[in-house]
């Protein structure tokens, strides 16, 4: 019996995608995309909003 997936957009070209064990790049639909996404993660185009008072504090300088 075939595992069941779902199908989501690829959050880079909105391409669908099967999410299922299968889909070796899930979310995204290719190697491609992926290399995308990370791109802008590490050119800080993508950003996980929060507080920015401990952005240039180390853990050793916490109380």
């Amino acid at each position: 019996m075939p595992e069941p997936s779902r199908i989501v957009p690829c959050p880079t070209c909105k391409k669908p995608v099967h999410w299922a064990k299968s889909s070796p790049y899930r979310p995204f639909c290719s190697e491609r995309c992926r290399l995308i996404d990370f791109g802008a993660w590490a050119d800080e185009q993508n950003v996980i909003p929060g507080d920015s008072d401990y952005d240039d504090v180390d853990s050793e300088s916490l109380e």
